[in-house]
């Protein structure tokens, strides 16, 4: 046991290179540990756990190794370390861009950037609701994306421009199953319909029931996980109607619950919160 204490004392000493341990010491722990809690949270659900252990595996090989001086295992995993490191940021590009973006949403432009007074608010829903319920009644899907914080700009550029006022027949007429824009996402930045027929990245996400749902719903939740927008989904199958937000879902809205999850989630000012899904 005192051998024990001895060891920890010496590595606490190492880490705090023989100084006495001040608040600066202890800020710098708590700045780790709320980094790699995070980072954990950022991971969890996705494939990146798996790696993540992969790369835990082979440094407790390497450590084996070193301490039983296995020379050539040792030097082999060096080199495969050496390029793990440029192999690793390509592995994890998709979780790296959205921690990069969520971080980007809590900057101080954060509130300049979102929807602006109750009025405009207020517009908006009120004609994403009128949309939905057309949408819905005439049997067609729909999905409708709405910018936030987040640029939607590289998404809008792959659809055709619209550059429209926002309003439900305009929507209504774009979803129609004989029009040629109906297949795809049409993405809306204010009370403006920048374009339609986009097409939205289908990734992994860490909604464990993804694989129930349709083309639309999947792609809703993977933009909504990479980004801070909010997404209308009509199912054409069912008609029902869905919000996701944050990488996750919530199914068969009702007019009222349809207006209610839509204005608060536009005048929060940060990253909604993940809400329990349903089944749409």
């Amino acid at each position: 046991m005192e051998q024990i204490r001895q060891q920890l004392d010496r590595l606490l000493s190492n880490l705090l290179n023989g100084q006495p341990l001040g608040w600066n010491n202890v800020l710098d722990v708590v700045i780790v540990a709320v980094f790699i809690y995070y980072v954990l949270v950022l991971i969890r659900g996705t494939k990146a756990v798996q790696l993540l252990i992969g790369v835990l595996v082979l440094v407790l090989i390497y450590w084996i190794a070193r301490s039983l001086q296995l020379t050539l295992t040792t030097l082999l995993l060096q080199a495969l370390f050496a390029v793990a490191l440029i192999a690793l940021v390509v592995v994890f590009q998709p979780e790296l861009r959205r921690a990069l973006g969520q971080i980007g949403q809590l900057g101080p432009l954060n509130r300049l950037l979102l929807p602006g007074g109750e009025e405009q608010i207020e517009g908006i829903v009120d004609e994403l609701v009128r949309a939905a319920l057309l949408i819905s009644e005439a049997k067609h899907g729909a999905l409708i994306v709405l910018e936030r914080a987040t640029g939607l700009q590289d998404y809008s550029e792959t659809g055709v421009p619209v550059n429209g006022k926002l309003t439900a027949e305009l929507l209504a007429s774009i979803f129609m199953t004989r029009s040629p824009l109906h297949d795809g996402a049409v993405i809306v930045r204010g009370s403006q319909i920048l374009a339609a027929a986009c097409l939205l990245p289908l990734e992994e996400t860490a909604e464990r029931s993804a694989h129930r749902y349709g083309m639309r719903h999947r792609a809703a939740l993977s933009i909504s996980a990479q980004t801070d927008a909010i997404v209308v989904v009509v199912s054409e199958e069912t008609q029902a109607i869905s919000i996701a937000a944050g990488g996750r879902i919530i199914g068969a809205l009702d007019e009222e619950r349809l207006r209610r999850v839509l204005s608060s989630l536009l005048r929060s000012r940060i990253q909604p919160l993940p809400f329990r899904s349903k089944a749409s």
